[in-house]
């Protein structure tokens, strides 16, 4: 699964640290861009596997993104 962040969205830095903290294993970037402008200059935003996830603040993106890591997280012994 990969998350992406915006350098300019506000809301990625407190986000982008716990994920890296709680979820080591994850493919985690912060890019340059990750062409959501509108959606970026709004609100906290990511974008999980190619979909644009946004809260109304860090914490509810980061439970949103915990969401989808759940739901998309395959057993590793099969």
């Amino acid at each position: 699964m990969k998350v992406r962040f915006c350098k300019h969205n506000k809301g990625k830095g407190k986000v982008f640290r716990r994920l890296e903290e709680e979820f080591p294993d994850l493919n985690i970037k912060i890019k340059d861009c990750v062409k959501q402008c509108g959606a970026c200059s709004d609100k906290p935003m990511a974008v999980v596997d190619k979909k644009k996830v946004t809260g109304k603040d860090g914490d509810d993106l980061y439970s949103k993104i915990v969401e989808l890591i759940s739901k998309g997280a395959a057993p590793e012994d099969e």
